[in-house]
């Protein structure tokens, strides 16, 4: 086992906790959409006829797509505010929604579109999709875009994603910049709602000249400062359990990354081949002024390389990020629920959530318990307990539903509950805790599963 870092005492009292705000930031998205259906409304006078209402639904469909373009690449931006208030388990899954909802508004503008010129013109749909295309100014390029949001929509389905590895996912995803590029100029060329309207324009640019800053400021300049100022590297790489390591990565000043408990960073390792992937791994110990440590279950071939990483490899790192901290708390008991891997943060939890904690881990075998020995000395030192859920010898399942769990964890009701798992494991779990009498707010869960 991995030596546990010196420990600080954990205040005794749990402060007030901090309101997400993820409430205000859907409420202003949707207002945004609202207003962009609004500026087609005051610049549309009567429609006529099936051309018109055709084209009408299509220009509709046009700017709504437009807008959730600039929105899904906004989600994406790994803005501090969303990373860690809102959580970037859910902040991934409205970028998630956002997508399909713009691959829906695109077939549609596209339809829509040109089955409207071609009732307007009397040609057929082929025709006009050819004119279209070829003649109309800014097409080429939008039609390009086109294809590459296409493109990233299909390999974003589930059912294709389980047949593809995360690299080349990763970097399909990654066109969607391009796409959004190309598919820029045509709105405000062909957009009747733009022509000779001052206003709507400068908002258009504003809005995605604000995305871009975004991306620029925290997906590139943020890294790159965070690299060059703390300059990482592996210090060493310890076997914890079965197919899973810890790594000790040593840096300058990494007091001042403010990272905290519960959260995690993405690392790219230079090193052994593993450059080119970028991976959460969230944080098993406390940071401290030099070091930082993650612990890996070998689940792929990037975790699995990661214990043959060599002392000395860069490291190259984005963060911190995720809402799983303290900031939740708002009891001053708190139940921690780990399954396999799900461990790490929780250990981190563990040592400075302040409160009385209780630690529930669940796990197939106890040779399956990775971080055992620091969970037991912290329950010492701390006064906390630890609970192990493991398999029977016939390999039964233990019980985790509501009556057992209120019957392990006295005034269940009253604790914060903070859960690292699977899906199923979680979500399962989740259902048990609502039966037992816990709050929905007091349920807390960050999910890396995209």
């Amino acid at each position: 086992m991995t030596t546990v870092y010196e420990r600080r005492a954990a205040p005794a009292v749990a402060p007030p906790a901090r309101r997400s705000p993820a409430g205000v930031v859907l409420a202003l998205l949707w207002a945004g959409a609202a207003a962009v259906i609004a500026l087609w409304w005051t610049d549309t006078g009567s429609v006529v006829g099936t051309a018109g209402w055709l084209t009408g639904a299509g220009r509709i469909a046009g700017l709504l797509c437009g807008y959730a373009c600039a929105v899904l690449v906004g989600l994406m931006a790994r803005v501090p505010l969303l990373e860690r208030r809102v959580g970037s388990d859910r902040v991934a899954r409205w970028h998630a929604m956002a997508g399909r909802y713009t691959v829906c508004l695109l077939l549609a503008h596209v339809g829509l579109i040109l089955a409207g010129y071609a009732a307007q013109d009397g040609a057929s749909l082929w025709h006009e999709t050819v004119t279209v295309v070829l003649d109309y100014p800014e097409m080429l390029k939008a039609t390009a875009g086109t294809v590459i949001l296409l493109a990233v929509g299909v390999t974003s389905a589930r059912a294709v994603r389980r047949r593809t590895s995360h690299e080349f996912w990763y970097y399909v995803h990654l066109l969607t910049y391009a796409a959004v590029f190309l598919s820029f100029g045509h709105q405000l060329a062909l957009g009747n709602d733009f022509n000779g309207n001052t206003a709507a324009t400068a908002a258009w640019y504003a809005l995605y000249l604000g995305v871009a800053a975004l991306v620029l400021r925290f997906r590139i300049l943020a890294p790159v400062r965070l690299n060059l100022r703390h300059r990482l590297r592996v210090e060493s790489v310890h076997r914890e359990a079965p197919g899973v390591y810890s790594v000790v990565v040593h840096g300058r000043r990494l007091d001042e990354l403010g990272a905290r408990a519960g959260q995690f960073f993405r690392w790219r390792f230079l090193g052994e081949g593993m450059g080119w992937t970028s991976t959460p791994y969230s944080l098993s110990a406390p940071p401290r002024r030099d070091r930082m440590r993650i612990t890996v279950k070998a689940l792929g071939d990037h975790s699995t390389a990661v214990a043959l990483l060599r002392p000395g490899t860069r490291v190259w790192a984005e963060g911190p990020y995720g809402s799983l901290t303290g900031d939740r708390q708002s009891s001053p008991k708190s139940l921690l629920v780990a399954a396999g891997v799900g461990i790490t943060p929780m250990r981190a939890l563990f040592e400075t959530l302040p409160g009385e904690v209780t630690l529930l881990y669940r796990a197939r075998t106890a040779e399956d318990l990775a971080l055992g020995g620091e969970l037991e000395a912290l329950a010492r030192w701390r006064g906390a307990k630890v609970l192990y859920a493991l398999n029977g010898p016939d390999g039964r399942r233990p019980n985790l539903s509501a009556p057992a769990l209120r019957s392990a964890v006295p005034d269940l009701a009253g604790h914060d509950v903070y859960i690292c798992g699977p899906h199923g494991f979680a979500r399962d779990l989740y259902e048990e805790l609502r039966a037992a009498g816990v709050p929905d707010r007091r349920i807390h869960h960050e999910s890396f599963e995209l």
